[in-house]
């Protein structure tokens, strides 16, 4: 059942799923179609769940649900892995792909393996006060506070020292 993502509570688990490069506007009108068809007809051993996603930056995907009127099952989050997976097909994108770093350049979006952030890191090309993205948020109450953080409030602090 899809709702307004404002309307899920704040314990309600997020799957964030990072773009490895921005959607075109008529790409992202396409995946908002897709997401709400597939949101409504997401279940749980028949039992409809009660979902919504969030769309950042023309490149994160987030997936939200609402845990308190159906869990989601085994056969339903590779329901929802599958979805991403048909996404990257379609678009030719990388959406799975958790060994890659998000942060800002000013206004602009990076995107860079994790191994060339550490370097970037190393270099201070990066600081603690870089604002990274936390994927690793796992509800909405994180997801709205400690998602998009400096670096030194996030996991990526340990390749600054």
């Amino acid at each position: 059942m899809l709702v307004e993502f404002d309307e899920l509570p704040e314990t309600s688990r997020v799957w964030i799923y990072q773009a490895n490069r921005s959607f075109s506007v008529d790409e992202l009108e396409e995946i908002k179609n897709k997401l709400d068809a597939f949101i409504i007809q997401w279940t749980a051993h028949g039992a409809n769940l009660k979902a919504s996603y969030d769309i950042k930056y023309k490149r994160f995907i987030t997936i939200a649900l609402d845990q308190n009127t159906n869990q989601a099952t085994g056969c339903s989050i590779d329901a929802s892995v599958h979805f991403i997976q048909q996404l990257e097909s379609v678009y030719n994108v990388d959406l799975m792909d958790k060994m890659n770093v998000s942060y800002k350049q000013g206004e602009f979006i990076a995107y860079k393996p994790l191994i060339e952030f550490k370097k970037m890191a190393k270099n201070r090309s990066v600081s603690p006060n870089t604002i990274v993205f936390n994927n690793l948020v796992t509800n909405i109450a994180e997801y709205r506070s400690d998602w998009e953080v400096p670096a030194k409030d996030s996991w990526h602090n340990r390749f600054l020292n």
